[in-house]
């Protein structure tokens, strides 16, 4: 019987079909190589997390996802390594567990009746509270007036007792968008809450995602709470402000929290990011970098040159008064890498200075007017006991959220007052001696 004869496979008798596989094959490997590469700027220690499968499904009319505002940015300098998601989860509930100084009560906050909501103090007072090393001061945070909610939404908030997200969509600016990426026990242990005026529950009354005839409501994981807004501000932006800055006090028994612009739709576990961006960083607050900016007094400028806010001489003023009081631009001495963030999504941990400074921010915006970057870098430099801040990379914060752009509405969105429009230039004719400092030396010719 004679020696068998192995042949050539008829695959691989081609060599140009060979070297397709072998480039298709390296191609693969690549491609799974830089994927869960560690250069991303999040990082999943573990792949096979829980995931909660989708939350709700909307109507087609209602286009929660229209106008995603494209990111280009593929790695950054940082990347933040996710921890194993229950390993996240019981570190989480024994902070939230054994910490009795997080929480509301850890200030004492003013009480009485006022005009406005924050009772609009004078520089002289709001200045008189930035220094907070005296645990029986009175801080002023809000509530001069009634906050116009149900009372079984306020019920519900106090109830909140770990985590928290909260969103508002005021005049009905944006759409509400079902957090992804979440895992299968987050739902118990965190609670989604979103704040909506008289315009917005309309318009989801018109897509038939309530119940006219249920006076409470829930869409996918969010609760929605109705407020009363002609009782607070007739700026729309400034009544969301109070759930963005004030948000330890309408739950005060929540440890940690997250604020989510309305244009954003969360896609990592908010479980994750406290973990990953506030417990393991040992901070009060983590929030994203600005893009772009610095100094304060570039994004002031911006603000007027976008016309994001109408009155400029009113953006004047605020800049001489931070000015006059010490603002000083970015540089660095300074242990913050930038004085402008983007506050689309804030990380708090219910510290006492973490407290104190949403509570002072709250004033200067009430004060001026709801741009919050204007008046960050001067409460945070200024406020003691200092905060301990994460001021993570923007590629961070484009991996964690998807942006999406605001309701389009014919004239376009109220950003301020209808006042007689200055000039758009800040400082037209040079026209700001309280601030020549500091503008000489952010453009570096001061000579002190």
């Amino acid at each position: 019987m004679g020696k068998a004869k192995f042949s050539t496979p008829l695959l691989c008798q081609s060599k140009l079909l060979c070297f397709s596989l072998l480039y298709l094959i390296s191609a693969l490997i690549l491609a799974v190589h830089f994927t869960f590469s560690a250069t991303k700027c999040i990082f999943r220690s573990s792949p096979f997390d829980p995931i909660q499968s989708s939350l709700f499904s909307y109507p087609s009319s209602y286009g929660e996802h229209k106008y995603a505002i494209p990111t280009t940015r593929s790695s950054c300098n940082s990347p933040v390594y996710f921890s194993d998601y229950w390993g996240a989860l019981k570190e989480i509930q024994q902070s939230c567990a054994n910490s009795t100084e997080l929480g509301a009560s850890s200030l004492r906050y003013m009480q009485g009746n006022a005009e406005s909501f924050g009772g609009n103090f004078s520089i002289q007072k709001r200045v008189s509270y930035f220094d907070h090393r005296v645990d029986e001061t009175e801080i002023p945070c809000g509530f001069f007036k009634s906050f116009p909610i149900s009372s079984s939404d306020q019920i519900s908030m106090e109830n909140c007792k770990g985590v928290v997200v909260v969103s508002a969509i005021f005049n009905d600016h944006d759409k509400i968008r079902q957090p992804r990426g979440l895992g299968t026990k987050t739902l118990d242990h965190v609670c989604f809450f979103m704040f909506v005026d008289d315009v917005t529950l309309k318009r989801l009354h018109f897509h038939d995602l309530i119940s006219s005839k249920s006076k409470e409501h829930k869409i996918g994981a969010w609760r929605i709470i109705k407020v009363s807004s002609e009782y607070l501000y007739a700026n729309a932006a400034m009544n969301g402000v109070i759930p963005k800055y004030l948000i330890h006090r309408l739950f005060p028994n929540s440890k940690y929290s997250i604020w989510l612009d309305a244009k954003l739709q969360l896609v990592v576990d908010p479980l994750l990011l406290i973990h990953s961006l506030i417990v393991k960083e040992n901070v009060d607050m983590a929030i994203s970098r600005h893009p772009y900016f610095l100094h304060t007094m570039e994004e002031a400028m911006a603000t007027t040159r976008w016309k994001k806010w109408w009155d400029v001489n009113g953006l004047k003023i605020q800049m001489e008064t931070y000015c006059e009081n010490g603002l000083q631009p970015w540089d660095s001495s300074k242990p913050y890498p930038t004085d402008v963030p983007d506050s689309a999504l804030i990380l708090r941990k219910h510290s006492v200075s973490t407290n104190l400074f949403s509570c002072l921010l709250f004033n200067e915006l009430e004060r001026f007017n709801p741009r919050d970057q204007l008046p960050f870098a001067y409460v945070r430099d200024k406020m003691k006991p200092k905060l301990k801040m994460n001021m993570f990379e923007v590629e961070v914060f484009e991996q964690v959220a998807i942006e999406y752009r605001h309701n389009l509405k014919q004239g376009g969105a109220s950003v301020g007052p209808k006042v007689k429009m200055a000039s758009s230039n800040l400082f037209v004719n040079g026209s700001c001696s309280k601030c020549e400092g500091y503008l000489l030396k952010m453009w570096g010719e001061s000579h002190d």
